[in-house]
């Protein structure tokens, strides 16, 4: 039965869709069965993932709003070995649609119910807000790998998320475990960064994975050409940095 991980933080352009991304190209890379759902209207994951989100007649927008689309019949293979259950911009407007359907919160967890037995691993790329679109990623999942900018503010903001994730653990999925804190963007020339890692350390604990992923243009202009880094510059450091994160994962089930 696969294991569900939503990567999440209600905070914007921390690098959850590159860990997204990544990490399942790691995983894959592994032997394993991988499945990437992309659930912000952005659609940033589904566009890197070498799809057009303007040219999809149907996406995760239509499983939720329950018109009839299975997962199954809209999973998409790509080139890069993971599969990819695609966004588009109608997403945006999933969370008005389902705010008066009952059991709205895990809707999306009975859907990947279908293909979950197919999978090793689904991981989930979260939009940046605790909205029900989030809400129900988690509900789905079995544990939430929390991306975390080396930056002052994003540390501070991490307090807040772990709350809510707790109210979510507690309130709609007993299950549900924090995987781990992943250090992004990292810049070791900078004191600033480095204080940043060292007092995430402190108080989070074991909570913070020793996985840290550093800032780099590689990053950027892999999804530019429609790869994960692993297959842009698979001797990167940070291609070896998610490629680790892949064996942890894979190590720590």
């Amino acid at each position: 039965m696969g294991r569900i991980i939503a990567i999440a933080n209600t905070k914007g352009g921390v690098g959850k869709t590159t860990t997204t991304i990544n990490l399942g190209a790691g995983l894959f890379k592994l032997g394993k069965r991988v499945l990437l759902v992309d659930l912000d209207p952005q659609s940033a994951l589904t566009a890197s993932m070498g799809l057009n989100p303007g040219k999809l007649t149907r996406s995760v927008y239509n499983v939720l709003i329950g018109d009839g689309t299975k997962v199954g019949d809209i999973i998409q293979k790509t080139e890069s070995g993971p599969d990819v259950l695609p966004a588009t911009i109608d997403l945006s407007a999933a969370e008005l649609e389902l705010v008066s359907e009952l059991g709205r919160e895990s809707i999306l967890r009975d859907a990947l119910a279908a293909v979950k037995g197919k999978y090793d691993y689904i991981l989930i790329d979260c939009n940046p807000s605790l909205g029900l679109l989030t809400v129900n990623a988690l509900v789905a999942a079995d544990g939430v790998i929390i991306p975390m900018q080396c930056e002052y503010l994003a540390m501070r903001g991490l307090q807040l998320l772990l709350r809510s994730i707790e109210r979510v653990r507690l309130k709609l999925n007993p299950k549900l475990k924090i995987t781990g804190i992943l250090p992004t963007m990292f810049n070791a020339r900078t004191t600033h960064s480095n204080e940043v890692l060292d007092e995430t350390r402190r108080t989070f604990g074991d909570k913070v994975f020793d996985v840290v992923i550093k800032d780099s243009v590689r990053f950027k202009e892999a999804p530019f050409n429609m790869m994960s880094i692993l297959d842009f510059a698979p001797n990167h450091e940070g291609a070896q940095a998610y490629r680790k994160l892949a064996e942890v994962i894979v190590n720590g089930s």
